[in-house]
């Protein structure tokens, strides 16, 4: 993976940039020790690593603004981070860069409920502010997978999505507005805790920018009353395309569950291995969720049963309790880690269509057999986010650049279905040269005016997103 090469004079930098950093920021927000910044030198995505020059810890946005105001003035670029989940490279940084990380400043600033929404500081913890307004009845609706670890700030990078996001929308959908701190130490305010804020949508274009703006350090979230409850139902197929097809069945019909989740035959053997959830020996898996009142919950799961059953499944379980239901939800919620004992793998994400599933799953398992590479299928089949987890050994020369290139041949199917790259991840390093697959001169020209016009420098978040050869010479100095 290509990076910027690093500024000639680091050496005289560093000493200088520690000393400015050190004279706004207490000694223990600044990480300066070589040791101490590999905690730093990658993200989720592991397989690609970089040290950064320093890190730092602010606990506010005055800190933030005044970091990145000395950053400006000295030309050096600062990489944001949450709690480094992203599975995208998006937190990767360069030599030469400081890695702005925000997981200090987590506090509750404000709760509405009769207004509904919860003003929080950018380095909460996605199911913590569920767990501040919870008592009271709401809840906070995207939900990640790695909610218990990732950061509010990680989730508007990359417009997170989550389990639910068929019902509830993604980040973008439960973000109201946002305090940002642009490159040069400037602070906005960009909307608020109304409906629909006056001016230009600039929160859509903060919204998965994947910090290439600005760094969030407040966030004004939608929250919801919770639901009155919740039931979930686990159908087993004989093949993934027969799942694809009922998915799309149900989609079709008009019925909205909260949630469609899937995972295919590898996936499940390892789930149940790892989360002894009680899966059955199939070779599809589809867990769907309905909410709402009880006898709301009854009419959508006999319309949804009623389409299973045209597709011959092998098994039908509905939850009969409340202990049931969890065990339904363990072993989806434990794939990755439960794939994670088997093989290294890189988890993809990209979208389609719901009606091209059963094709393009069927695609993907004959370049499984052309790569000689495994693969592993676990997604939310509601909205057509797909997560491949291509198996490879990284103890085994050339298989990562193997893994690669068949991630991209899954991604570049993906916007031949008429999806795109990426539908919650971001696009980072790892898929910044398929970018040209999905738009043309034209369209990238466009998004980089943008990055021109909040961080004129490009010194905000490098080599993510776009092509390099793309942005060569749009950094100043």
């Amino acid at each position: 993976m290509d990076l910027p090469a690093p500024r000639p004079d680091l050496p005289l930098l560093k000493p200088r940039l520690e000393q400015r950093l050190l004279a706004v920021l207490p000694a223990d927000a600044v990480v300066q020790d070589g040791h101490e910044l590999r905690a730093y030198e990658c993200d989720a995505l592991s397989a690609y690593r970089c040290p950064p020059l320093l890190a730092v810890l602010p606990r506010s946005t005055a800190e933030v603004s005044a970091v990145l105001r000395i950053c400006h003035e000295e030309g050096v670029p600062v990489v944001p981070r949450g709690a480094g989940t992203s599975l995208a490279g998006g937190a990767l940084p360069t030599a030469d860069s400081v890695v702005l990380g925000v997981a200090r400043m987590n506090r509750v600033l404000e709760v509405s409920l009769p207004d509904r929404f919860i003003r929080v500081e950018a380095g909460r913890t996605n199911l913590s502010v569920t767990t501040a307004v919870e008592a009271d009845g709401f809840f906070y609706a995207p939900d990640p997978s790695s909610q218990l670890a990732c950061l509010i700030a990680g989730n508007i990078a990359m417009n997170s999505g989550g389990a639910h996001c068929l019902k509830y929308g993604v980040t973008t959908n439960n973000l109201l507005g946002v305090t940002m701190v642009l490159m040069d130490g400037s602070v906005v305010e960009i909307g608020g805790p109304w409906m629909d804020a006056p001016g230009l949508d600039l929160l859509g274009l903060v919204c998965g920018s994947e910090g290439q703006l600005g760094v969030v350090t407040e966030a004004v979230l939608r929250i919801l009353p919770k639901p009155e409850g919740a039931l979930p139902v686990l159908i087993g197929f004989n093949s993934s395309e027969v799942a694809g097809a009922c998915v799309s069945d149900i989609i079709k019909a008009g019925v909205l569950p909260v949630a469609v989740e899937f995972m295919d035959g590898p996936c499940i053997k390892a789930c149940e291995a790892f989360a002894h959830a009680g899966y059955p020996d199939c070779e599809a898996l589809l867990i769907i969720e309905v909410e709402g009142a009880e006898a709301e919950i009854r009419h959508q799961l006999g319309l949804i049963t009623e389409i299973a059953r045209r597709h011959d499944p092998v098994e039908l379980r509905e939850a009969a309790d409340a202990d049931q239901a969890r065990r339904i939800w363990l072993g989806r919620k434990s794939a990755f880690g439960a794939m994670g004992q088997i093989a290294d793998y890189m988890c993809l994400d990209g979208t389609l269509p719901v009606s091209s599933l059963p094709q393009v799953l069927r695609r993907i398992g004959a370049l499984s057999v052309e790569y000689g590479l495994d693969v592993a299928n676990v997604f939310h089949a509601g909205d057509g986010n797909l997560h491949p987890l291509i198996l490879y050994d990284a103890n085994k020369p050339g298989d990562q650049e193997k893994c690669e290139a068949f991630g991209a041949e899954i991604l570049k199917l993906c916007v031949e279905a008429g999806g795109c790259l990426t539908g919650e991840h971001g696009v980072g390093v790892e898929k910044r040269d398929l970018m040209e697959v999905q738009y043309g001169p034209a369209d990238l020209e466009a998004q980089l005016r943008v990055k021109d016009v909040f961080d004129p420098g490009w010194l905000l978040n490098p080599a993510k997103v776009f092509p390099l050869h793309v942005t060569a010479g749009r950094r100043a100095g």
